[in-house]
């Protein structure tokens, strides 16, 4: 009998261990990392909490957009940021527990970067009433919910536009994460602003997959690049956040052919200087924008709440003029910007 009190005893402790350790490592995998600034927010908030898509803040896109406006409010207004980052193909679960737990240790506000967050940032806000939540990319209800989305098929025309007048060889094309509403409209946009330039030119337009691991699948991307350039299409788009450097590689080693940027100006990213010669332009999104907007309010006493939706003509998308590769067709470009501003083309949200 004492032995096997004795075996129950070890038994116990090496689960206690192992235990320990799949949190370590759980910690890990979630790519947790924090600023080491002092805590500013008000009322003891420790400062905003963001939880990253797959990639983390270094894909030189999406995320990174999203940092930059931590970084911002960090500089700016003093506040704290600790980041946490998606894995491949999670669950509802996992992303709940994520936003949870920033939650709990006094993060205000906690931003979901993904309309993945959506449902669970809507199922968590209802829990934690005093926290404000914010979503990127999609829009879900609640008192203390802040839903900043963009117009990205109006930026998506206007690089569209750009991929007609800069192909020599009458065909372009189209990379997306996944066959979702929002990457849609990324998709529509482009096809109508090319084919409204040249309406003989053709567009491809793929997919990577039928889940999140489209965002971070770099040699995939790569792959599909690799396809198109063999079918001579000489400018590609890709939206599909890390994804998109492999795209940006590909083209890159073929020559003679662009690759257009999304969500970040990837012209500027340090992590693509070696590429900078083929990137013709980016189409932007101001989610460094949303975020800092968001975190100041919080800051301020006054949260944001409700849907907000970032337009061309408010600055929300536009496209990067970086390199100068664009700058023989600004004037076809603003031309196209000024009519979606005021309304005389509108810019389909469906292929």
């Amino acid at each position: 009998m004492e032995g096997n009190a004795l075996l129950r005893r070890v038994s116990t402790f090496a689960a206690a261990v192992a235990a320990t350790v799949t949190l370590a490592l759980t910690a890990t995998a979630c790519g947790e990392s924090s600023t080491e600034s002092s805590s500013s927010g008000d009322g003891g908030d420790k400062g905003v909490g963001i939880a990253f898509d797959v990639g983390g803040r270094d894909d030189a896109s999406f995320n990174e957009a999203a940092a930059r406006g931590a970084d911002r409010a960090e500089e700016e207004l003093g506040v704290e940021a600790k980041f946490m980052t998606a894995r491949n193909e999670e669950t509802e679960a996992d992303r709940e527990q994520r936003l949870t737990a920033l939650a709990q240790q006094g993060y205000n506000p906690v931003i979901g970067v993904g309309f993945l967050y959506g449902p669970s940032i809507e199922k968590v806000a209802k829990e934690f009433p005093d926290t404000t939540f914010g979503v990127i990319d999609a829009a879900p209800e609640g008192d203390n919910i802040y839903g900043a989305t963009f117009a990205e098929h109006e930026g998506s025309y206007l690089a569209g536009v750009a991929a007609a007048l800069k192909s020599e060889t009458g065909k372009v094309g189209f990379i997306g994460a996944l066959d979702t509403a929002l990457i849609q409209k990324f998709q529509a946009g482009f096809e109508q602003g090319a084919k409204d330039t040249d309406p003989d030119i053709e567009v491809v337009s793929e997919y990577l997959a039928d889940n999140d691991s489209g965002f971070n699948d770099q040699a995939g991307a790569k792959d599909k690049a690799q396809g198109m350039l063999e079918r001579d299409i000489d400018v590609i788009y890709t939206a599909a956040g890390l994804s998109g450097v492999g795209s940006i590689e590909e083209i890159s080693e073929h020559g003679g052919a662009w690759a257009i940027g999304v969500d970040s100006d990837q012209y500027e990213q340090p992590g693509l200087e070696e590429y900078q010669d083929v990137i013709l332009t980016s189409v932007m999104k101001g989610v460094d924008v949303a975020v800092f907007d968001l975190i100041k309010s919080v800051q301020d006493g006054e949260p944001l709440s409700g849907p907000k939706v970032y337009t061309l003509a408010e600055d929300g998308v536009s496209l990067s003029t970086s390199g100068g590769f664009i700058d023989d067709i600004m004037e076809q470009i603003d031309e196209a910007r000024q009519k979606i501003a005021d309304g005389e083309i509108e810019v389909r949200e469906t292929p």
